[in-house]
Protein backbone atom coordinates (compact mmCIF):
# COMPACT_ATOMS: atom_id res chain seq x y z
CA UNK A 1 0.00 0.00 0.00
CA UNK A 2 1.53 3.31 -1.07
CA UNK A 3 1.36 6.55 0.84
CA UNK A 4 -0.63 9.49 -0.45
CA UNK A 5 1.60 12.56 -0.17
CA UNK A 6 0.82 16.22 -0.82
CA UNK A 7 3.39 19.03 -0.72
CA UNK A 8 2.18 22.63 -0.42
CA UNK A 9 4.34 25.75 -0.60
CA UNK A 10 3.06 29.11 0.63
CA UNK A 11 4.00 31.75 -1.92
CA UNK A 12 3.50 34.46 0.73
CA UNK A 13 5.96 32.92 3.20
CA UNK A 14 8.55 31.41 0.86
CA UNK A 15 11.62 33.58 0.25
CA UNK A 16 13.05 31.19 -2.40
CA UNK A 17 16.11 30.28 -0.30
CA UNK A 18 16.38 26.78 -1.80
CA UNK A 19 16.98 24.96 1.48
CA UNK A 20 14.07 22.57 0.96
CA UNK A 21 15.16 21.58 -2.54
CA UNK A 22 18.80 21.20 -1.49
CA UNK A 23 18.03 18.97 1.50
CA UNK A 24 15.50 16.65 -0.16
CA UNK A 25 17.11 13.17 -0.22
CA UNK A 26 15.04 12.12 -3.25
CA UNK A 27 15.36 15.41 -5.22
CA UNK A 28 11.58 15.79 -5.38
CA UNK A 29 11.61 19.60 -5.45
CA UNK A 30 12.70 21.79 -8.34
CA UNK A 31 13.26 25.51 -8.03
CA UNK A 32 14.06 28.18 -10.58
CA UNK A 33 15.70 31.44 -9.51
CA UNK A 34 13.08 33.86 -8.21
CA UNK A 35 10.35 31.21 -7.99
CA UNK A 36 8.93 29.08 -5.21
CA UNK A 37 9.88 25.39 -5.31
CA UNK A 38 7.55 22.87 -6.96
CA UNK A 39 7.15 19.15 -6.37
CA UNK A 40 8.35 18.01 -9.79
CA UNK A 41 8.75 14.33 -8.83
CA UNK A 42 6.08 13.79 -6.17
CA UNK A 43 6.02 10.05 -6.91
CA UNK A 44 9.60 9.85 -5.55
CA UNK A 45 8.71 11.52 -2.22
CA UNK A 46 9.18 9.25 0.80
CA UNK A 47 7.37 11.57 3.21
CA UNK A 48 10.38 12.25 5.42
CA UNK A 49 9.30 15.90 5.90
CA UNK A 50 12.92 17.10 5.94
CA UNK A 51 11.96 19.99 3.66
CA UNK A 52 9.17 20.99 6.05
CA UNK A 53 11.34 20.72 9.17
CA UNK A 54 14.23 22.77 7.75
CA UNK A 55 12.25 25.58 6.12
CA UNK A 56 13.19 28.72 8.09
CA UNK A 57 9.93 30.44 7.10
CA UNK A 58 7.47 27.58 7.70
CA UNK A 59 6.46 27.92 4.05
CA UNK A 60 6.27 24.25 3.12
CA UNK A 61 3.84 21.64 4.36
CA UNK A 62 3.93 17.90 3.71
CA UNK A 63 0.81 15.83 4.24
CA UNK A 64 1.20 12.05 4.39
CA UNK A 65 -1.90 9.86 4.46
Amino acid sequence: MSKEIKISVSEKRCKQCGICAALCPKHVLDQEVGCVPVAARLEDCIGCRLCEMRCPDFAIEVEVK
